[in-house]
């Protein structure tokens, strides 16, 4: 067991030689921020008490673990059984997103310490939103762990586990699909209370709806970004028969893709024309608005229908890497650009929460190549538990 710590490849390769001196900065930068507090490390106020860790680790980063609850829903629920060899990659990346953005959260916190009233009590808050965000975070981590366990249980060389851990897996699928469509929605209506703060262009009371239907098309360009790089540097791991059929699973990705984006589209113009504010289109917000509407909403959805009947592949990830800059640009919008935006002093993160974000980011991706190179993710399963 000791042995499958020893790293498996090439150690120098471009990627190590860029993560590892970030990583330990990185690491280096968490300890100065416990050590001397938030405001060694950050550029944040009591005005502007969330920033980029906020921003940008949770909110974006949980969008882009919607990929998990979709396609676990479309193979276990919805019987489509073409989408079944990325549902454990995905599940493992939808896993360690909520792990690491949820441990990036504790950054954020002043008083780190109680993060865990949710759990203990000391006045529950049962009320608020943050108390049904924190609780639905935890057990949809639990949910994932055991939607994934059997790979682990498979590793191990555990049937007795495997055998137990598949038999749950309907139940935590489905017990997880409900909870991730909830806290999607829920971390959209954190933001309802700051109404006054956020500029009117990405203020509605539909921001939970709008944030449920954005990670469905966000979740599954980073399937898709993601499979696609793991197709070519894993390639190792996965079967002939996986390799065939790799396409086929983009391509009908992007029609998903295409519906989500378009309903969004939607939702977001009968928003506006809803709140009438013609009139803040033609400020620099509004230009601003347009770009994230037009560039990152509309154009990568007529890419992926275009691309879906024409079969492009190529045309298909370039729209996902689209749409992805267009959940980050979303999520930013509504956090940290547009909120408070006529502050006399706005908010700009520091370089070192910059390094700290980019540190978790490879650290999560360090993790999920190591769990790809030794359990069966892409590969496939053990003649024995297919038994």
């Amino acid at each position: 067991m000791f042995s499958e710590l020893k790293p498996k490849g090439k150690w120098l390769t471009p990627f190590n030689i860029i993560s590892i001196p970030i990583i330990l900065l990185g690491i280096f930068l968490i300890v100065i921020r416990f050590w001397k507090g938030l405001g060694s490390v950050t550029n944040l106020t009591q005005d502007v008490p969330w920033g980029l860790w906020i921003g940008f680790d949770v909110v974006t980063g949980v969008a882009f673990a919607g990929g998990a609850y979709v396609v676990t829903f479309m193979v276990y629920v919805l019987n489509m059984k073409k989408y079944h060899p990325i549902v454990r990659a995905t599940v493992l990346n939808g896993f360690l997103a909520y792990a690491f953005y949820t441990g990036a959260l504790l950054l954020d916190l002043g008083r780190p310490w109680h993060v865990v009233n949710p759990v203990i009590g000391n006045s529950y808050g049962t009320s608020s939103v943050l108390f049904l965000v924190a609780w639905h975070f935890i057990l949809y981590m639990l949910a994932e762990l055991i939607e994934f366990s059997p790979a682990i249980a498979e590793w191990l060389g555990s049937r007795r586990a495997q055998r137990i851990l598949s038999g749950m897996t309907i139940a935590a699928v489905i017990f997880g699909i409900t909870l991730s469509t909830l806290h999607q929605s829920g971390l959209g209506a954190l933001y309802l209370m700051a109404k006054e703060k956020i500029h009117p262009l990405w203020y509605s009371e539909f921001i939970p709806i709008l944030f449920l239907v954005s990670s469905i098309f966000a979740g599954l360009s980073m399937v898709i970004f993601e499979g696609s790089i793991s197709h070519k540097v894993f390639s190792d791991q996965i079967s002939g028969k996986n390799h065939h059929s790799q396409n086929g699973i983009i391509h009908g990705l992007s029609k998903i893709c295409a519906v989500a984006m378009f309903a969004y589209f939607c939702l977001q113009f009968l928003v506006f024309l809803h709140t009438k504010r013609w009139g803040l289109l033609n400020t620099p917000m509004g230009y601003w608005f347009l770009l994230e509407m037009i560039g990152f909403v509309f154009i990568p959805m007529v890419m992926f229908f275009y691309s879906y009947r024409t079969s492009n592949i190529f045309l298909i990830r370039f729209a996902a890497i689209l749409t992805m800059i267009g959940v980050v640009l979303n999520r930013l919008n509504v956090t940290v650009i547009g909120f408070r935006w006529d502050a006399a002093v706005h908010y700009v993160p520091s370089w070192m929460e910059i390094v700290v974000t980019l540190a978790v980011i490879f650290t999560e991706i360090w993790i999920f190549r190591w769990v790809i190179r030794r359990m069966p993710v892409l590969r496939e399963s053990p003649a024995w538990a297919k038994e």
